[in-house]
C-alpha cells in the first residue's frame, strides 16, 4: 500500500483512501493543480463581474435558486451557505472517514471543473498532515445535492468557524488555525456551494467499508475451512470441476480459497472415502462457495462503482472553461453510491447468516459430529459457548433488519426543488453497522472451530488452519471451564477486521482470492 498519495485531479485508487484514513500516508498537492484550476476560476470571476445569472453564484440555493443575488453579496452568500447548511447532529465521525472525506473533496475540487482556487485544496490537504481534523456530527444528509451536511461541518473550520481535534481533542476553528499558523479563508463567490456539492461523503463510507469486507470475506472462507474441520466436513465439494460449471467469479474465488485452505489436512483426509459418514454435507459448508462467492460478485460490483467515482466530477454546477459556460446537473446525486452501498449489506448479512449457521452446528451435538455439547469439556456444568450463538443470531437478526434498502426512501427536500433523493449516506452509515456485525459473527465461528478442532486430536488439522489456531491461541485459551468471553470474542473479531489473522495463514498458504 502507497505512503504517499499525489493530489493532482486524476483519479484515487481504493488503496490511495484507505492507506489515508487508516495508516495516514502523506498526501502532496501537486505544483500543477493551480495550473488545472486557474481557467474554471476565471469563468467565475468573469461571469459575477458581468452579472450573468448562474446557479450558486448569482442565485440562491435549492429552491432559492430564482432569488437573484447582487454580485457584492457573492462572497457574503458563500459563507452564509456554510452557516445555514451546518445542520447535522448526532455521534461525530470517526477519524478515518473524515480524513478520507478531506482527501477525495481535495481531490475532486482539484480537478478544475468546480471554479475554486487552489488555496482550499492546500487548507484540505493542511488538516491531514497536521491531523487536524473537522468535527462531523454524522446524522443529517439525505446524499442527493451531495452530502450537503456533513461537507459544511467539514467546511467550517476553513474560515475560522466550526471546531477542529487537535490531538485528537476538539477545539475552537479559530483558535486551533492561530496555535498552527494558518490565517482562515476569506471565500469568494461558488467556493462555498462547491466545499458543499459532491458525493465524496458517501463515497468515502463506502470505500472503507469495501476494503473491510474484503477483509471479512477472506476471514468467512478460512472461519468455513476451519468448521469443516471441526465438524468432520468434507473437502469434495470444493473441487474445481464442480465449479468450473457455474463459472461465477466469486464462487470459483472462494472454492478455490477453501480447498487451499484444507490442503494436508489429516482430519479431512480420515473419512475422504468413508461415505457412510456423510454422504452430503449441510447446506451451510457445502453450498459456502455459491454463497460466500455471490457476497463476493455483489462487493466487485460496488468496487467498480466506488473505483468510477474516485474520477469522477460531482460538482454543481460545473464550470467547462473551454467553452466560458457554467451549467447545472445532476452527478452531486448519490443513487449509484446508495445502491451500491445498500447491495454490500445484503451481501455481509447473508455472510453473517451462514456463518451463524455453523456456528450453532458446532454446539449442536445432534448435528456436531461427536463434539461435545456446546464444545465444553464438562457440559452441563458448565454451557461453553452456548451463548456465543446468542450474541451471533443477535448480530444476525441486526444485520438483516438493517439490510432494508436506504436507498428505497427518498423523501423530497428544498421546498421539493430536490424531490428525489438517494438516503446514500443513511446506506454508508449502517453499512458500516452491517460490516461490524458481520466481523464479529466470523470471529465467533472461528473461535468455535478452533476449540472444535482441538477436540480432534490427534489427528492434526491443515497446516493453514494449525497456524489460525495458534494465532487464536496465542490470545485465547482453550475453554476448559466457563468464563466471560465477552472480551476474548472482540480480540479476535479485531483480528478478523484488521486482517492479522488472514495475513499469518497467507503466510502459509500465499494471497488468498
Amino acid at each position: 500500500m502507497t505512503d504517499r498519495v499525489v493530489i493532482d485531479g486524476s483519479p484515487l485508487s481504493i488503496d490511495d483512501v484507505v492507506a489515508v484514513a487508516h495508516r495516514r500516508a502523506e498526501v502532496v498537492v501537486d505544483h500543477g493543480v493551480w495550473e488545472r484550476m486557474a481557467p474554471a476560476r476565471r469563468v467565475v470571476e468573469r461571469a459575477v463581474a458581468e452579472d450573468k445569472v448562474v446557479y450558486g453564484v448569482t442565485t440562491g440555493f435549492g429552491a432559492l435558486a430564482n432569488t437573484h443575488i447582487d454580485p457584492e453579496q457573492a462572497e457574503l452568500l458563500q459563507v452564509s451557505l456554510l452557516r445555514s447548511h451546518a445542520a447535522g447532529v448526532g455521534p461525530v465521525l470517526s477519524d478515518p472517514v473524515v480524513r478520507a472525506m478531506l482527501l477525495l473533496r481535495a481531490r475532486s475540487l482539484a480537478q478544475g471543473f468546480s471554479g475554486v482556487r487552489p488555496v482550499l485544496v492546500e487548507r484540505y490537504v493542511d488538516f491531514i498532515r497536521e491531523d487536524l481534523l473537522p468535527v462531523v456530527p454524522s446524522r443529517g444528509s439525505v446524499g442527493a445535492s451531495g452530502d450537503l451536511a456533513p461537507f459544511a461541518h467539514l467546511a467550517l473550520p476553513l474560515i475560522g468557524e466550526g471546531q477542529l481535534k487537535d490531538g485528537g481533542v476538539p477545539a475552537d476553528a479559530r483558535a486551533v488555525l492561530t496555535k498552527h499558523g494558518m490565517a482562515p479563508i476569506k471565500l469568494r463567490a461558488k467556493e462555498g456551494l462547491s466545499l458543499l456539492n459532491g458525493t465524496e461523503g458517501m463515497l468515502a463510507l463506502g470505500v472503507l467499508a469495501a476494503r473491510g469486507a474484503r477483509l471479512v470475506s477472506k476471514a468467512a472462507d478460512l472461519a468455513c475451512a476451519l468448521s469443516i474441520e471441526a465438524l468432520l466436513g468434507s473437502a469434495r465439494p470444493f473441487r474445481p470441476e464442480i465449479h468450473a460449471l457455474r463459472p461465477h467469479p466469486g464462487q470459483r474465488a472462494s472454492a478455490h480459497n477453501i480447498r487451499r485452505l484444507l490442503a494436508g489436512s489429516e482430519i479431512v483426509a480420515s473419512h475422504r472415502e468413508d461415505f457412510a459418514h456423510a454422504v452430503q454435507d449441510a447446506y451451510s459448508l457445502r453450498c459456502a462457495p455459491q454463497v460466500h462467492g455471490a457476497c463476493r460478485d455483489a462487493l466487485t460490483y460496488a468496487e467498480e462503482v466506488f473505483g468510477r467515482e474516485l474520477g469522477s466530477v460531482v460538482d454543481n454546477p460545473i464550470v467547462l472553461a473551454d467553452s466560458g459556460e457554467v451549467i447545472s446537473g445532476g452527478n452531486f446525486h448519490g443513487q449509484p453510491l446508495a445502491l451500491a452501498m445498500d447491495t454490500m449489506a445484503m451481501a455481509l448479512a447473508e455472510l453473517s447468516s451462514i456463518s451463524e449457521r455453523r456456528i450453532d452446528r458446532m454446539l449442536d451435538p445432534q448435528h456436531s459430529g461427536g463434539l461435545p455439547a456446546f464444545l465444553s469439556p464438562q457440559p452441563g456444568v458448565n454451557s461453553g459457548y452456548m451463548l456465543s450463538q446468542y450474541t451471533a443470531a443477535a448480530l444476525v437478526a441486526e444485520n438483516r433488519l438493517l439490510s432494508h434498502p436506504a436507498s428505497v426512501e427518498s423523501i423530497p427536500t428544498s421546498g421539493s426543488q430536490e424531490d428525489h433523493v438517494s438516503m446514500g449516506w443513511g446506506a454508508g452509515l449502517k453499512l458500516a453497522d452491517v460490516l461490524d456485525n458481520a466481523a464479529t459473527v466470523v470471529a465467533v465461528e472461528i473461535l468455535c472451530a478452533v476449540q472444535g478442532i482441538e477436540y480432534r486430536l490427534p489427528l492434526h488439522p491443515a497446516e493453514a488452519s494449525s497456524v489460525a489456531v495458534a494465532a487464536v491461541r496465542d490470545v485465547v485459551p482453550p475453554l476448559e471451564a466457563d468464563r466471560p468471553i465477552a472480551g476474548e470474542i472482540e480480540t479476535v473479531a479485531g483480528m478478523v477486521r484488521d486482517g492479522e489473522l488472514v495475513e499469518a495463514v497467507e503466510r502459509v498458504t500465499g494471497p488468498l482470492d
